[in-house]
């Protein structure tokens, strides 16, 4: 993707790819996660795309520091070291690198991302 720009267009209406289960599921609940439009640019250590979950809890763990948009939906994430933050529709969220905590979706939640 050398020098040219990346867009993610028409995100809430994006087609997620084939869902999978979430990777560590908490509950009885498994949310089943999907993304569409993923581009990468590794010349500069970053991707983006749209990303959707159904409802369930699950841990999360990136390396990538994370930039997200939240298209629709809810949910509460709680990191580890720190206090549950409620993400709802029209929100923006800036996850450092290395965040672990646990995702409580309780709407099914679209976002946009940027991992870098």
């Amino acid at each position: 993707m050398t020098g040219k720009i990346a867009v993610v267009k028409k995100a809430d209406t994006a087609v997620i790819a084939t869902d999978t289960a979430a990777k560590f599921p908490l509950s009885e609940l498994i949310a089943s996660q999907g993304s569409a439009q993923h581009q990468e640019a590794p010349e500069i250590g970053a991707s983006t795309g749209v990303w959707e979950s159904t409802p369930g809890v699950f841990r999360r763990y990136l390396k990538n520091r994370e930039f997200s948009h939240i298209i629709s939906g809810w949910c509460i994430f709680t990191p580890d070291e720190g206090e549950p933050v409620e993400l709802r529709a029209g929100d923006a969220v800036l996850f450092p690198e290395n965040c672990e905590g646990v995702w409580d979706i309780k709407e099914t939640l679209r976002k946009t991302y940027l991992l870098f």
